[in-house]
């Protein structure tokens, strides 16, 4: 195939290639390179390079333009893919031969100065981008330039590599002179060793006295714990443990755990010319307090070094802001006040972009959800404050500094995520962090220990330790929890419930006993309880004392430590108020609607109705919160939707626990009996009729496949509800109207407290069915919630969960005692040879074992060897999945030796293993004799021909065998060629 047709027919690949990320910039490097090496002429360049035409356009115009000019120029255009495409994706487009060496070309003498800047292009981009400044200073000097040619160059939308090649067109148009000038300039820097990539100056002196004023302000608002310990004053530095954090896939170039650094830093980029990463996690997962420790650490001069000046801004607080601001009121305003020369220091932000860090807590707080429909970029125009914050974040305002955003994954829209540099998932604290949090917070060790113990005792607690917030509780409540023996707490409301008698029973100086110590309080309860409510009907979670004193709220509730003065880091305005976390100003809104003598009896129906919204809007009650017609007609085009979704499920997941059977007592004197029992057969009716609304969207089965289910996250929901009510025969009822083969709940952000409801719930199935939950947060903790659910699970799906061999090891003691497990997947975890030992234990118990796939793992041949152990053994298995490990020769060899004479064996993959022609040899024996076998993987290997020819000479006797795939392995196209003649079924 030449290398012309290789254009055409990888043509689809190719834009995807250059386009799919959203950045041009593969395209404009790919077309500097061109324009260097005489592939292209600049007319060339300006016909495919058209101001406003869409990215694709232009890069279906290169591929065209290439494909017509010949192989020359389509060699040159793949020898500047492989130069330009990251390497993952720079395989598919190889071509032996086709790529030149940029430096061979150069070889004849450039007779002017204009040529030059396009032979030279590629590093002349490079060299530029950090000095942009000085270098259209040296062209104003000379006369080459006027104010208007230095202002189109520093379009504020363009990135800096844009506005390097920006300078040089515009060099390149006003002649000889004027690209001497540009090159000469360059020359000079690098004479005199002043680095070409970064801005050559001391920042001025007020810029610095700004800096120590900022780094003092952001330092006193950080260094104690603000999240929800607002009330012990418990500092940072001894308290602080660190989450989990995640790429949202797995990423090669990350090896090891994700640190703080790695916020800010290259791994896991998808998108290199956009200026935002997203730190996305659920509510109590940790964000606000990750934020800070970034922030102390700034401003103590030990992290985030490359910045000279940090903006921290809270969403929830700029909710607040009434007036139109520019982003320069917006900084200072906001943030810290300079002392003089505003604008001085304000112009320094402008021109040094690349030093400058700004970071948003809690997106999803947000009244109004992300949009980029309103476009802004000039920093001095005033706008609404979401206008601005949405304007940073997809880059047309102060292109260049990086931002950091924190948000709930619900509020991450499809439009948020295309402007991203890259996101993080924060995942809370794994079972190290749990011990490590509650040492912390014990200093005498006797109390941690019992602590700990109490949790490894009482797994759903443990579970819901996993979230900061409640791990933090449970030690709060240390005393309380201790005491509890058989009523330790199992659910979330369970646990808030012990931090309200924690935080009355320390507080008041006489504390009732038994169940009365709320009836005692009673009147606190209720004057927070419609705080919190009001607050969440208006996304509002700080609190002025205007609308404290409406809502009653006295002195003596304020010091129950239930709210915590709001702090903002250059307010001048009266003291204002915000619940302890946004998660308990939840439960004090469950509390209100159930206790209140004034809820509207279509309160609870209207609060489980969030996720159908039809029929809310004409209610009071939370009708403010949902989007309206007109948004949701905007949401179904990308536009702007509200996010309050969230804060609305979790309250009514509190409501659904406080009307629990368990807690019934509690209200005896609260709440007249008949109420609460109407409340009870509303919560109970309205969980049902979710239920089976999401039933009836199944759809019928395709003809000989299996009927399956895909649940969206408000499934996950209400099966949290059902968990908190405790109550086994709603459980029962909601799953004896499912009836479905496969339950798939694939990217639902289901954790361990998520694992923990749907083994509850899901426990009480009536026949067994697959369980997929790929690509969520389940991790060890999360397995073992799920064990009571494995007696109904036939198939297991994992994959891409953060699941060690500690997880599986507990996993598969409790599979081999259900006779019903036959299947799992545990693609891309953390899995070592440690975990092949179980596996190998499960071959040989389990005779009607059907699939085991681990691929892209940790396993060796030590690991092979210990699967290839049970697989003597097993004569069930028919699906055998190990791509992306490391078994190599040895670790094929000792397979191929255990599966030589298979009878059930139908699938076995070994893609990505550094297999080579010795492995395959002896993998040609399962080939031969296997009476099973239909397809044998082997793509991304090291096979070369004589491994191939054992393969080939196995096939032949072999005639049920459909096909062994050797895709990139070891052979020349010659060979490639020749091989395909001699036998159709292998594919390469």
């Amino acid at each position: 195939m030449s290398i012309q047709e290789l254009v055409l027919r990888q043509r689809t690949e190719i834009l995807h290639a250059l386009c799919s990320s959203g950045s041009a910039e593969h395209l404009e490097r790919v077309l500097d390179i061109l324009l260097s090496q005489g592939g292209l002429i600049f007319e060339d360049y300006q016909n495919i390079q058209v101001p406003g035409r869409a990215l694709y356009t232009n890069a279906r115009q290169l591929l065209d333009l290439v494909y017509i000019k010949g192989v020359d120029t389509c060699a040159l255009f793949y020898g500047a893919l492989q130069q330009v495409l990251p390497e993952e994706q720079r395989a598919g487009f190889s071509f032996s031969g086709c790529g030149s060496n940029p430096e061979e070309k150069k070889e004849e003498h450039q007779s002017t100065c204009t040529e030059s800047l396009l032979t030279q292009r590629p590093s002349l981009v490079s060299k530029l981008q950090g000095c942009i400044e000085d270098a259209l200073k040296a062209l104003v000097i000379s006369g080459h330039f006027t104010s208007a040619d230095c202002d189109e160059v520093r379009l504020p939308i363009h990135t800096p590599s844009q506005q390097a090649r920006c300078l040089l067109n515009h060099v390149r148009s006003k002649g000889e002179s004027a690209a001497k000038v540009v090159l000469q300039y360059i020359q000079e820097k690098q004479e005199s060793g002043s680095p070409l990539n970064q801005d050559s100056w001391t920042p001025p002196k007020e810029v610095l006295k700004y800096q120590k004023k900022l780094s003092s302000s952001v330092s006193a608002q950080s260094c104690f714990l603000s999240t929800y310990g607002g009330t012990s004053h418990m500092s940072l530095d001894d308290i602080y443990t660190e989450g989990q954090l995640e790429l949202p896939d797995n990423c090669d170039d990350v090896h090891g755990p994700l640190g703080l650094k790695d916020i800010v830093g290259t791994a896991g980029t998808v998108n290199e010319e956009a200026d935002t990463v997203l730190v996305s996690g659920d509510a109590g997962g940790g964000k606000s307090t990750l934020l800070q420790r970034l922030h102390l650490l700034w401003a103590r001069g030990t992290a985030l070094q490359d910045f000279l000046l940090l903006f921290p801004f809270s969403c929830r607080k700029l909710n607040s802001e009434q007036q139109e601001l520019s982003v320069q009121e917006l900084l200072f305003q906001h943030c810290c006040w300079p002392d003089r020369e505003q604008e001085e220091i304000f112009q320094f932000i402008l021109d040094h972009p690349q030093l400058i860090l700004f970071t948003f807590d809690g997106l999803d707080e947000l009244k109004q959800g992300f949009s980029d429909e309103h476009r802004l970029c000039c920093p001095t125009q005033r706008a609404p404050v979401h206008i601005l914050l949405f304007n940073l974040i997809q880059g047309s305002l102060m292109k260049g500094v990086r931002k950091v955003v924190t948000s709930r994954p619900e509020a991450v829209s499809p439009v948020l995520k295309k402007n991203l540099r890259k996101e993080i998932l924060l995942q809370g604290f794994t079972p190290s962090g749990i011990e490590c949090f509650v040492r912390k917070h014990h200093r005498d060790p006797t109390v941690a220990a019992n602590v700990l113990e109490s949790l490894r005792t009482n797994t759903a607690l443990l579970g819901l330790c996993h979230s900061p917030v409640l791990c933090w509780i449970v030690s709060q409540c240390h005393k309380e929890l201790l005491g509890c023996g058989e009523g330790s707490p199992q659910t979330i409301t369970d646990v808030f419930l012990m931090i309200l008698q924690h935080f009355f029973q320390h507080q008041s100086s006489q504390s009732t006993m038994g169940s009365g110590w709320l009836h005692e309080h009673l009147n606190t309860v209720l004057h927070l309880g419609q705080l919190a409510f009001e607050g969440i009907e208006t996304s509002c979670y700080i609190f002025s004392g205007t609308a404290l004193e409406t809502c009653g709220v006295t002195d003596t509730d304020i010091c129950m430590g239930f709210l915590i003065q709001s702090r903002d880091l250059s307010s001048t305005l009266s003291q204002r108020f915000e619940f302890l976390h946004v998660i308990m100003q939840c439960f004090f809104a469950a509390l209100h609607i159930v206790l209140s003598k004034n809820t509207d009896r279509s309160t609870i129906p209207k609060l489980f109705e969030t996720q159908n919204m039809t029929g809310l809007r004409s209610s009071t009650c939370f009708g403010v919160c949902l989007p309206s017609a007109d948004q949701q007609e905007q949401a179904l085009k990308g536009e702007a939707t509200s996010a309050k979704t969230p804060n609305l499920q979790i309250t009514a997941t509190f409501v659904s626990g406080l009307l629990s059977q368990r807690h019934r007592s509690l209200w005896l004197h609260c709440c007249p009996s008949a109420v609460m029992e109407k409340r009870v057969k509303q919560v109970v009716r309205c969980l049902s009729k979710g239920m089976q609304k999401h039933f009836k969207s199944i759809p019928q089965p395709v003809e000989g496949e299996k009927k399956s289910m895909h649940a969206m996250p408000g499934f996950v929901w209400l099966i949290k509800c059902i968990y908190e009510m405790q109550e086994s025969r709603i459980a029962k009822d909601a799953m004896s109207k499912l009836e479905v083969d496969h339950l798939k709940l694939t990217y639902c952000n289901i954790g361990p407290v998520e694992c923990t409801a749907l083994a509850y719930v899901l426990q009480h199935l009536r026949n067994p069915v697959g369980l997929q939950l790929d690509n969520n947060s389940v991790g060890d903790v999360g397995v073992e919630q799920l064990l009571p659910c494995m007696p109904i699970c036939n198939s297991l799906y994992l994959r891409n969960n953060n699941i060690t061999d500690e997880g599986i090891r507990k996993l598969l003691a409790k599979g081999l005692q259900c006779d019903s497990f036959r299947k799992i997947a545990l693609f891309n975890n953390k899995l070592t040879d440690a975990c092949t030992q179980h596996f190998s234990h499960l071959l040989k118990t389990k005779q009607d074992f059907l699939s085991l796939r681990l691929g892209n793992n940790n396993i060796t041949e030590e690991g092979a060897k210990q699967l290839a152990e049970g697989l003597k053994y097993n004569h069930s298995l028919q699906y055998l999945g190990l791509w992306g490990n490391k078994i190599g020769d040895a670790g094929a060899e000792a397979l191929a030796s255990a599966l030589e004479n298979t009878t059930s064996l139908v699938w076995l993959s070994l893609v990505g293993n550094g297999v080579g022609s010795a492995g395959a040899c002896a993998l040609a024996n399962i080939i031969k004799n296997s009476t099973s076998l239909e397809e044998l993987w082997l793509t991304e290997n090291c096979i070369t021909k004589s491994g191939v020819e054992c393969l080939m000479q196995a096939l032949e006797h072999n005639t049920r065998m459909k096909s062994v795939w050797l895709i990139n392995n070891g052979l020349s196209l010659e060979e490639v060629e020749e091989l395909t003649q001699r036998e159709s079924r292998l594919i390469f």
